[in-house]
């Protein structure tokens, strides 16, 4: 071993794998970072004076003398203002072609917040989306799970919630993008003037899969700072978290770890919960609320991504194609949010939890007639009207590219009521009829 600039060096490896080198050091923590031919790579494992690094690039071709230099500390970012309106790599370099940011440094992927310091969410984040704030309303604080099929336009939707969101900083964590992807958002962002308040940390296919480990640490750490240092509304957007899933299996098998279901490691449950985890409403008013997406295998919803990623959040947003509407809808059927109450009929109108039961019972009434229909049954007149009804609901109210208020999508579910039913067929309550029913000339 030799001293250069502070840095430890070492010489020799004692056993390599298809991810991982080992070798024989001291002082060295976990997760520290170290060059290994080279290469970045981070402490995972120690055990006694063994080390055991992963090498994100892979270790091919790496020799037993191989030069590791230990950096001294884990990954880190630095924090300040600058961070808005740039872009980053998994290692907070920027890929902006603008200058390094200056700031303090944080080591990413602590501890969450002190439960003791944190509060019951409260506080309504709109997204113009109707399938989701009339149905699913988004709360701060809350974490919350896209669940897609992998030819859904997730990453437009991720890209229209980042837009409209009410929030101060929202920071994009993508994971696996393709370089349209990338550019994609890149473009939306610049063209929509909303650069100033927005941070992306991007890994891309053609960069080692292993480096998406680093992108929701990253992201979260940029989060706190502004939400606990600063006291503003951080939206975090993470896509795609089968591909972060996906990432800690093939680091798993190349460590030669037992797996567990569907080729997961076992330690699923807890690496997505140290993320999700980090979702908070803070009492001085700074929030972080995480949005993700995970792809779906076949639609699979049992397999161990998704499944884990249930347990862990507060409901989840169904993104499905819908064949009467031809659009792409936020499912009312499999989506839930399970912080809505708290600002339903409290932060919005009082009629609103009112016209969400009664629009997704109608579109339910609907499903059944089309049961009734394939197999071969007579459908009646409500039947009818429930069919035409759920199609324009579906069009004007679960689309994905509905942009409106919220009293805009109170004011529309009210609008198809009195278009296709009659008061007693809704089921509301007289004094909610009295205010807001809209008589519709059903000749037009």
């Amino acid at each position: 071993m030799s001293e250069k600039a502070f840095q430890r060096i070492y010489t020799h490896l004692s056993a390599i794998t298809k991810a991982t080198v080992s070798l024989e050091a001291q002082g060295v923590s976990n997760d520290e970072l170290a060059l290994v031919a080279g290469r970045l790579a981070q402490v995972v494992k120690i055990k006694d004076n063994t080390i055991t690094l992963q090498v994100f690039g892979g270790t091919e071709d790496i020799p037993t003398n191989a030069e590791v230099t230990f950096f001294g500390e884990p990954p880190t970012l630095n924090v300040s203002e600058d961070l808005a309106g740039r872009f980053f790599n998994a290692y907070g370099d920027p890929i902006d072609g603008g200058p390094a940011v200056e700031g303090e440094k944080r080591q990413i992927g602590g501890p969450s917040v002190n439960p003791y310091k944190r509060r019951q969410p409260s506080q309504l984040i709109p997204t113009g989306i109707a399938g989701i704030d009339l149905n699913n309303t988004l709360v701060s604080g809350q974490k919350i799970p896209f669940f897609a099929d992998p030819d859904q336009p997730y990453n437009q939707v991720m890209s229209m919630v980042a837009l409209r969101a009410d929030v101060d900083k929202i920071i994009l964590g993508g994971m696996g993008l393709t370089n349209d992807d990338y550019l994609f958002f890149k473009n939306q962002f610049e063209s929509a003037g909303a650069l100033h308040k927005i941070i992306s940390f991007v890994n891309t296919t053609d960069q080692p899969p292993v480096e998406r480990l680093l992108i929701p640490d990253m992201a979260l750490t940029a989060a706190e700072y502004f939400a606990v240092d600063k006291n503003e509304k951080v939206l975090v957007l993470l896509t795609d978290m089968t591909l972060y899933a996906d990432a800690l299996s093939i680091v798993s098998n190349r460590m030669d770890q037992i797996p567990s279901k569907d080729s997961m490691p076992g330690s699923l449950y807890s690496d997505l919960a140290k993320i999700y985890e980090k979702a908070v409403q803070l009492p001085d008013g700074g929030s972080i609320t995480i949005i993700a997406v995970t792809t779906l295998n076949d639609g699979d919803i049992t397999h161990a991504i998704p499944d884990n990623t249930g347990y862990i959040t507060e409901g989840q947003l169904f993104l499905r194609a819908d064949p009467d509407s031809g659009k792409v809808i936020v499912d009312p059927f499999r989506s839930l949010s399970r912080l809505k109450q708290l600002v339903q009929n409290k932060k919005t109108r009082e009629d609103h939890s009112a016209v969400m039961n009664t629009s997704v019972r109608l579109y339910a009434d609907a499903a059944n007639a089309k049961t009734k229909l394939e197999n071969g049954f007579d459908l009646s007149d409500y039947d009818l009207r429930c069919l035409d009804y759920a199609k324009e609901y579906a069009t004007r109210l679960l689309a994905i590219d509905v942009n409106i208020s919220i009293e805009e999508m109170l004011d529309t579910g009210w609008e198809l009521f009195g278009k296709y039913f009659t008061k007693a067929e809704t089921g509301l309550k007289e004094k909610l009829i009295e205010k807001y029913w809209k008589a519709v000339d059903k000749s037009l």
